[in-house]
């Protein structure tokens, strides 16, 4: 028989390099700066991940925002237990 099994070719769709390094330029080593312990702390951890989960929700990366809405989610929660309330 000539004709072999078809080969499918992905149609997904690769993002720009540059969006990668983008990203990856946002974080640091916690190792080089560490962070103070507190209320404080988890309120600018939770604006931190609620902003990129939004960068990354008007960039069409629905994935990734969930993930960041996820962490922003978690310190949101620390916060409310740092005040005595759950």
């Amino acid at each position: 028989m000539q004709n072999g099994p078809k080969t499918v070719m992905s149609r997904r769709q690769h993002k720009p390099a540059a969006s990668f390094a983008a990203r990856s330029m946002r974080w640091t080593s916690s190792a080089a700066r560490p962070d103070p312990k507190g209320p404080q702390n988890a309120q600018r951890s939770y604006e931190r991940y609620l902003a990129l989960a939004r960068a990354e929700a008007q960039s069409g990366n629905v994935i990734g925002a969930e993930n960041y809405y996820q962490h922003a989610e978690h310190y949101f929660r620390s916060m409310s237990s740092d005040r005595g309330t759950t």
